[in-house]
């Protein structure tokens, strides 16, 4: 009923496509790894918010003036959970629609909202909380996303609750060790920079926030992993 994992994904199409996005913005690859813990039926909201909020600021201890949260708009249940069960400070908290937290893999089919949990990098870094016109800068970046699947969406899109609600997270393991590592950059960490200065060497460019470097080394580690797994390239 309960589970943890540490999933490989490689995003380089389908619904969530960040292919043109990497090398460009300090956050997306074709390849990352996803920290994930679900429940099958047997904790849902409550117990994932605390599990998540107890791991991140006694775990990790990371300052919980650097948090800022998201809800689904009409989730009153997790609001209401961050605010009084949590504690977190209403200024810190998003309310959002259903495009950034209402979660669904196709048209029908189980789907529910979700709760995100953004880092702030803080003020030198540009741009706005999630929900603002600029929340597509690099200041907040999510780092976590509590996914509660309670709904079934039948072909004339009504929703039905599950009879058993369950629960799917992903925190991605770079954004995180970004942040523990004290830099507001992936390309930053330990996992890229022997991968940056490699191509560095053999390309000539000494740039290491060059955009096409970045490409380079973040495609490299992806076809890696594939082939590792045994998803071997053509001619």
């Amino acid at each position: 009923k309960r589970a943890v994992s540490v999933q490989r994904c490689v995003r380089a199409g389908g619904k969530h496509n960040d292919l043109e996005q990497v090398g460009y913005t300090k956050r997306h690859h074709t390849f990352f790894e996803m920290l994930g813990n679900f429940s099958f039926g047997d904790y849902f909201k409550h117990e994932a918010i605390a599990s998540a909020w107890h791991f991140l600021t006694q775990v990790l201890q990371l300052p919980a003036e650097n948090l800022w949260i998201t809800v689904y708009e009409e989730d009153s249940e997790s609001e209401a959970i961050w605010l009084n069960d949590i504690g977190i400070d209403p200024a810190r908290l998003s309310r959002c629609g259903a495009k950034d937290n209402f979660w669904s893999m196709g048209d029908t089919g189980p789907c529910g909202p979700c709760s995100e949990i953004f880092y702030d990098h803080g003020p030198e870094i540009a741009g706005g909380p999630p929900g603002s016109p600029d929340e597509d800068g690099d200041r907040y970046v999510e780092i976590w996303n509590l996914v509660f699947m309670e709904f079934n969406r039948d072909m004339h899109g009504d929703l039905m609750p599950l009879p058993k609600p369950c629960v799917d997270t992903g925190m991605g393991l770079e954004r995180i060790a970004t942040v523990m590592q004290g830099v507001h950059d992936n390309y930053e960490i330990d996992l890229f920079k022997y991968l940056l200065a490699a191509v560095s060497e053999i390309t000539g460019c000494d740039d290491f926030t060059d955009t096409s470097l970045r490409v380079i080394a973040d495609h490299i580690r992806s076809c890696a992993f594939l082939i590792a797994d045994g998803v071997v390239p053509s001619n």
